[in-house]
């Protein structure tokens, strides 16, 4: 005769896949390096004079940024420079140098930071944008501040997008 075993408290002893899945749900998903590129964030408003393009440009430079109308498209592009690099290049030349100097005494300089954890992006970017035949191209207007890339696309009130035509 064959022994049945019957459960009735099921919910005290999860599953193996539930605890996988929970474990996968709570485990962290930053990354320790940044990644190579990143892509800007980006909203557009219409207003009564045309439509307005932000771009979340944070830590960006004026300089870095090129915004160009090719074929019925804004492009934006540039670069995110990474500054933990910067600071890293920098510290490696200063060390060669002081080690130039003096080979017996021991050098101190300051260790290069090492991500823990990292969220940021930095590197090249490159946006989009098809713009409609109502853009006023020659008067696109670009100002950066406070790391938000504000873009004015005026509509052209020369060109005539609708028209009634009265029948003689």
């Amino acid at each position: 005769m064959a022994t049945l075993v019957y459960n009735n408290r099921p919910s005290l002893r999860p599953t193996r896949a539930f605890n996988t899945l929970l474990g996968q749900m709570l485990r962290e998903t930053g990354g320790t390096q940044p990644a190579p590129s990143f892509v800007p964030a980006a909203d557009i408003v219409e207003t009564a004079q045309g439509f307005e393009l932000h771009l979340a440009l944070p830590g960006v430079k004026k300089d870095a940024v090129k915004i160009e109308f090719i074929d019925g498209q804004l492009v934006v592009s540039g670069e995110r420079a990474n500054p933990f690099a910067a600071a890293k290049a920098s510290a490696a030349p200063a060390a060669e140098t002081a080690g130039a100097e003096s080979e017996t005494a021991p050098v101190a300089t300051e260790a290069a930071p090492r991500f823990r954890r990292t969220e940021t992006n930095f590197g090249p970017f490159q946006r989009s944008f098809r713009l409609p035949d109502t853009v006023n191209v020659k008067n696109i207007g670009a100002e950066l501040t406070d790391g938000i890339l504000r873009v004015t696309l005026p509509f052209d009130t020369e060109k005539v997008t609708k028209q009634t035509i009265e029948v003689r």
